[in-house]
């Protein structure tokens, strides 16, 4: 029963990715496209726009939320991965605490700076 819920937030996790994932890609690599529209703006990773993106609560939200989805993802599939090498019991739950550790540690670094980031809203490039 353990294992199910861990595969259905890995594929929940894969659908959000799948989705802030291809948002990302459109504004940061269609910018030229978009900003004829209206939409962006054809400097999409210029370090101004960059910069002033990473200001807005919407943006810092969706950062969190991807970082915490990838992380999820990748480490879970890795997991898996090494569970199917018929590891034993105390190689796996050793194995279940290093990638929680990290994976716990590495989401808190970037939420970090993503938070960071968007506190410095008074600061100009």
């Amino acid at each position: 029963m353990r294992e199910s819920k861990l595969w259905f937030w890995h594929i929940i996790a894969g659908v959000v990715i799948l989705v802030l994932l291809g948002v990302h890609m459109c504004i940061m690599h269609l910018g030229a496209i978009l900003g004829a529209l209206g939409i962006g703006t054809a400097e999409a990773t210029a370090a101004k726009v960059v910069f002033q993106r990473s200001q807005e609560a919407l943006f810092m939200l969706t950062y969190i939320i991807l970082l915490g989805a990838a992380l999820y993802h990748g480490l879970y599939g890795f997991r898996t991965m090494l569970f199917e090498l018929s590891l034993s019991k105390g190689m796996q739950k050793t194995i279940n605490r290093v990638f929680a550790t990290a994976g716990v540690a590495l989401f808190a670094y970037g939420s970090y700076a993503a938070v960071a980031l968007f506190m410095m809203k008074g600061v100009t490039q």
